[in-house]
């Protein structure tokens, strides 16, 4: 079988090209994702991307966590998508890829490095929409010792602005609040700094990864939107991760969010 390992500001993935022909059955997925993502005994990833066709955009997109949950979507796992789709020619610069949260346009410059722009919808601030208890927008919530605010960008996002992102404990905190009762499906966890109007630094604990990760692209997208919602920033904001910079503008109708892609390596397994 074959595979290519890709990432998107070192949120890395594994790609299988199912583009042609079935590779693996879908009641196989959850424990390929477990196998292989493992750092130590697999390949080592935070996911698995599946490419598949699709009826109703250019290219469709299934992706695992290294927990072997199925995520509706990840900023950058599409771009790791879009990346191998276009050195294979599946797309082309303008494009869009089908997910489990919905129809995504995409747009890509190529050069040394590839950019990739990603519309990423309409970010979702009501409760019922997140989803969390409650009705309303939740904003400066109380909990576990922070104002917490949430969101969805595709997944569920909570949003908590602090001074500093050096604390050694805050993604030991971080699961008190990922695995809270007001959040049904659980939510994904993100400390923010404001380095200024347009600019911010974010570190993310992610959901099906149940740790750190070194980026997230629905995440930089939910720490601009609440940034902005709260007057903290512009439309347009820089979010520095681990792994590097996210680019993210705010319109009345969607987020836009643009980043690198990059291939590793491939193999057979």
């Amino acid at each position: 079988m074959h595979f290519t390992k890709l990432h998107g500001n070192g949120n890395d993935f594994i790609l299988i090209d199912e583009y042609h022909e079935k590779i693996i059955d879908d009641e196989e997925k959850s424990d390929f994702a477990v196998k292989y993502c493992d750092r130590r005994f697999g390949i080592g990833a935070d996911g698995v991307l599946f490419l598949g066709r699709s009826k109703i955009a250019h290219i469709r997109m299934e992706i695992y966590n290294s927990d072997g949950t199925q995520a509706e979507m990840c900023g950058n796992g599409v771009r790791c998508l879009v990346k191998y789709a276009l050195d294979k020619g599946y797309i082309r610069e303008k494009g869009s890829v089908e997910t489990l949260a919905g129809v995504l346009p995409i747009r890509s410059k190529q050069g040394q490095k590839t950019w990739i722009c990603v519309t990423m919808g309409k970010p979702q601030f009501q409760r019922t929409k997140i989803p969390a208890e409650g009705t309303g927008e939740f904003l400066n919530v109380a909990m576990h010792g922070y104002d917490v605010s949430a969101i969805n960008t595709g997944v569920p996002h909570a949003v908590i602005f602090i001074d500093s992102l050096d604390d050694p404990e805050l993604m030991k905190e971080a699961p008190n609040i990922r695995y809270d009762g007001i959040f049904p499906k659980g939510t994904n966890v993100n400390f923010v700094k404001v380095i200024a109007g347009n600019e911010i630094t974010i570190r993310t604990y992610e959901r099906g990864v149940e740790g750190e990760t070194f980026s997230c692209g629905t995440g930089s997208v939910a720490c601009a939107a609440i940034a902005h919602r709260l007057g903290k920033t512009g439309n347009r904001v820089k979010v520095n991760t681990k792994g590097g910079e996210l680019r993210i503008t705010l319109t009345d109708d969607a987020a836009y969010m643009e980043g690198q892609a990059q291939r590793v390596f491939e193999g057979n397994i």
